[in-house]
């Protein structure tokens, strides 16, 4: 694209950016806003508040949800069964497999099976 081609049309595209912002200077509902942003900044000024401390009071979150406490990702535990050479990767306790050789080996025997 030679240059003159290019500057024609990025100056048109600034014509209709441009004509795009007049209309929206002229938009009484952004006038509204924009008013509105003024007075609650200079209103914050004015008592010292962060915009995050008038959230903090007008929505105030209970105590227990300020800290959150997340679980320990459990480990993977592997389990070979001596008898067969099957073996179990598993998280939990509630796994078929595992729960079947436990019935029929008894629990401390299958966790035993553990590396």
């Amino acid at each position: 694209m030679s240059k003159i081609a290019e500057y024609k049309r990025l100056e048109s595209q600034l014509a209709e950016q441009l004509a795009a912002l007049d209309k929206l200077k002229a938009d009484s509902q952004l006038k509204q806003e924009i008013e509105f942003e003024n007075r609650l900044k200079a209103l914050l000024k004015e008592y010292g508040f962060s915009l995050q401390t008038v959230l903090d009071i007008l929505d105030p979150q209970p105590a227990g949800a300020i800290q959150t406490r997340s679980r320990r990702a459990r480990t993977v535990k592997v389990y070979t069964n001596p008898h067969t050479g099957e073996v179990v990767e598993t998280k939990g306790g509630n796994h078929r497999v595992l729960n079947a050789w436990k019935a029929e080996y008894g629990a401390q025997t299958v966790n035993a099976w553990c590396a």
